[in-house]
């Protein structure tokens, strides 16, 4: 439904006085003080000032920004990033995956495979999605093997992808944070790039695992925290990754069968560093929420054996709203750092306003607009349910979680690097301008939620991304399906 045209302007009148009320003030005080003073009496002021003085305060005014720049943390950009883009013959359409499913009567039952395809129907993933080499193999290779070349292939090509876009060599890496969940060999994936490439024998690395869909941004606040205390100049290479080779679920539980049908291959890397030359994002925030002490979150996204003795991951039938919950904590640590002073009045003025009606009538809090803040918005593609209840959650448009949607249609759910993906539709469709800014929204197994907001300084000059083959043909219709639990 469509605004009146004149409760947009009071909007944005509101906006732009709240918003900049101090600038305001100070300009009426200082009008006033000119109506007040004559123009001899000003001028005799200045002339009253000797010339010494006025070196002085400037002296004192620059050494003041000195020391506030020094004190300050150093800014921290985004360089490049690069994704992995699969070949077609990796393709899993649902054609093949019932096939597959058929042809291994012994390790799934027809009850399981009519419930997988019911969920593959309604989750929101396309025919294009693709799975490693070791899904097409019946039964599918879940060998140390596989996974390695699985991950050989990926993470490569993603790294190999960033070093092509820009300028930074390998021997200027000066931090390495690799990580994927579930599958860490020796030596851990880490060791594998510094192998690959060559990296310093300085280089400091890091392998994160077991975080689940979070764990891209986890690593990007982990690098943040570095590059902040770093000497001028230093690189960070982020890789973020899911090998699903050896994590291919062979029993018949339902909530177990989910990551099957839903994950997909995808790997992302990014270089990020303290120093403005050829950075194309300014990293502005980022903040992490963990609600682990809650038993059912604990227990949301959980890795166990079922009755059968197999092992995988169990998503629970509660994920869409456990994310919506983590979300709220989150975005309560993350609003007031963002959001402008109009926003955060009207969320202080609701709060007021349900204290004081307490236990006389129902008031609803305010919902901040966020897209008052924010051009783009980046949800991690966990799946249908997840993206709704974040759509839901913060009253966005279709318009704004169409990079959500798209990524999650084309390329299923690539676990941390998402985000990445998203952030390269939004590139390859032209959407990004100088100075938009974005929000990158990801969860993760524990339970916990997190944010980053970027800056665009320099948007992509092409759209030779994992989108390149692909792009013209989206956004593409996807079907209404009533809401259901197996979209979480």
């Amino acid at each position: 439904m469509n605004t009146p045209l004149h409760v947009r302007f009071l909007r944005t009148m509101y906006r732009l006085v709240v918003d900049n009320f101090l600038a305001i003030a100070a300009v009426a005080a200082a009008a006033g003080a000119v109506q007040r003073t004559s123009p001899e009496a000003a001028l005799a002021l200045v002339r009253a000032v000797r010339p010494v003085h006025w070196l002085l305060a400037l002296l004192g005014a620059a050494a003041a920004a000195k020391l506030r720049r020094l004190g300050r943390p150093k800014d921290v950009y985004l360089v490049e990033y690069g994704c992995f883009r699969p070949k077609a013959w990796f393709r899993a359409p649902f054609s093949t995956c019932l096939e597959h499913a058929h042809l291994m009567p012994y390790l799934v039952d027809e009850e399981s495979v009519s419930f997988a395809i019911r969920l593959l129907e309604r989750s929101g993933l396309g025919e294009e999605t693709c799975v490693p080499e070791a899904y097409h193999y019946m039964p599918p290779d879940r060998s140390l093997k596989a996974s390695r070349d699985e991950t050989e292939l990926v993470i490569f090509s993603a790294v190999d992808d960033v070093f092509a876009r820009t300028t930074i060599k390998p021997e200027e890496i000066d931090v390495l944070i690799v990580n994927c969940s579930i599958f860490t060999p020796t030596p851990v994936f880490a060791d594998m790039v510094v192998n690959r490439y060559k990296l310093r024998a300085d280089v400091q690395n890091v392998n994160l695992s077991g975080m689940g869909c979070s764990a891209g941004l986890v690593s990007v606040g982990l690098a943040k925290n570095l590059l902040q205390v770093a000497p001028p100049g230093t690189n960070v290479l982020i890789v973020s990754t899911e090998i699903l080779s050896s994590q291919y679920y062979v029993g018949t539980e339902r909530a177990m069968l989910l990551p099957n049908c839903l994950f997909r291959m995808g790997a992302a890397a990014m270089i990020l560093s303290n120093s403005l030359e050829r950075a194309r994002f300014k990293l502005t925030r980022a903040v992490r929420t963990v609600t682990a002490a809650r038993d059912a979150d604990y227990r949301c996204v959980f890795q166990e054996e079922d009755d059968k003795g197999n092992t995988g991951i169990r998503l629970s039938k509660d994920l869409a709203t456990t994310a919506g919950h983590a979300l709220k904590s989150n975005i309560a640590a993350f609003a007031p750092l963002v959001l402008p002073a109009s926003e955060q009045l009207l969320v202080a003025l609701s709060f007021l306003k349900r204290k004081l009606l307490s236990g006389r009538a129902k008031v609803r809090l305010y919902r901040p607009d966020f897209r008052t803040v924010f051009e783009h918005i980046c949800i991690h593609a966990g799946g249908r349910g997840v993206i709704d209840e974040v759509q839901a959650g913060l009253g966005l448009s279709d318009e704004d979680v169409e990079a959500s949607r798209m990524t999650l249609h084309r390329f299923g759910n690539t676990s941390s690097s998402s985000v990445l993906y998203e952030l390269a539709y939004i590139e390859a469709k032209g959407m990004m301008k100088k100075g938009d800014r974005v929000w990158m929204i990801s969860f993760g197994a524990g339970f916990d939620c997190n944010s980053v907001a970027w800056e665009c300084l320099k948007p992509a000059a092409d759209a030779d991304g994992p989108w390149v083959d692909c792009i013209h043909r989206y956004p593409v219709q996807l079907p209404e399906i009533a809401k259901d639990i197996s979209d979480s």
